[in-house]
């Protein structure tokens, strides 16, 4: 975690400049500043307070910024070129496309910024061109609950993955959550990426679901993101989880947290009492929320880990 506190513009400017993009920021007064920033290899979030009037221009940042209003305003926002529009407490929004730069004003605001990497877009959406042809149809989110999603996945990022050390620490934990804080921005916002074809429904056939299976069985404690299992399957993501669907009725994602949970299952049967707790032997299959994993650990297998390593 990275925290930058100050009351002199000129440290705000050098801060935003080095962390953001290139920018020019203005105010008259008194001005304070407090930025809490917690980052993963794709996604960087930061809960802002600017307790002044701050005027800003910013170059493209080459990344998607969301913007997400807890109080005060943000005022005469918008890129280059277009209309600017103003934002207040409960309203989220795109800050701009990656190529333009823009520009605005805060009103003595709290809001956070978070920030995702085409390249991580790219990997959860699998569109058929390159990353940077992943693009945001809408600056705002197409209703409030999808904003609510996106919202409580990135709040889990920062304050359950990114706030944790030992979260932080497990590549489990952390790509799981990095990658559905994407999922759930595609989700929210109309985009450009790929909805799949007619080859992808072909492409879903047993013997691909069996690749990725068993790519799944062999793997499960690793980092694996949708797009290493389809390739590993030979198929496109959105082939893959046809597949599932159509021959399993699930999900490659609810198929890797079951086999998951069964390994948990595994280890909690076969720990010594004392020597380990639920905590652990959940974060080394990747469940950083102990509520969600108990949850579906008691839905799969009917009774509560503690049961079980107490068994």
């Amino acid at each position: 975690m990275l925290l930058f506190e100050s009351t002199e513009l000129g440290e705000t400017e050098e801060f935003l400049n080095e962390h953001y993009a290139p920018m020019r920021i203005g105010s008259t007064g008194p001005t304070r500043a407090r930025i809490a920033r917690g980052a993963s290899d794709g996604v960087t979030v930061d809960r802002v307070e600017l307790d002044f009037v701050m005027s800003y221009d910013v170059e493209p940042l080459g990344r998607i910024g969301l913007c997400d209003v807890r109080t005060g305003k943000v005022e005469d926002h918008g890129p280059d070129g277009s209309v600017h529009e103003s934002f207040g407490p409960g309203e989220m929004f795109s800050l701009a496309p990656p190529d333009r730069s823009y520009g605005g004003t805060i009103n003595r605001s709290h809001y956070s910024v978070t920030m995702v990497d085409l390249a991580l877009l790219s990997e959860v959406a699998a569109p058929t061109g390159r990353a940077e042809s992943i693009q945001l149809l809408d600056h705002r989110p197409v209703d409030a609950a999808a904003a609510q999603r996106l919202r409580d996945a990135i709040d889990h990022l920062d304050r359950a993955v990114l706030s944790d050390p030992a979260a932080a620490a497990n590549p489990l934990v952390l790509g799981t959550a990095s990658r559905y804080v994407a999922a759930q921005l595609l989700g929210a916002f109309a985009t450009t990426a790929d909805p799949g074809g007619a080859s992808d429904s072909r492409d879903a056939h047993p013997a691909a679901l069996r690749r990725a299976m068993a790519f799944i069985d062999e793997n499960a404690h690793l980092d694996l993101s949708p797009a290493e299992v389809a390739t590993a399957a030979h198929v496109s993501i959105r082939a893959l989880q046809l597949a599932f669907r159509r021959h399993l009725d699930t999900t490659p994602t609810a198929y890797l947290r079951e086999v998951r949970l069964a390994r948990a299952r595994r280890d909690l049967r076969a720990a010594e009492a004392g020597g380990t707790t639920v905590a652990e032997i959940a974060a080394r299959w990747g469940f950083s929320h102990q509520g969600h994993f108990g949850r579906a650990y008691r839905q799969l297998f009917d009774e509560t880990p503690g049961t079980t390593l107490r068994s």
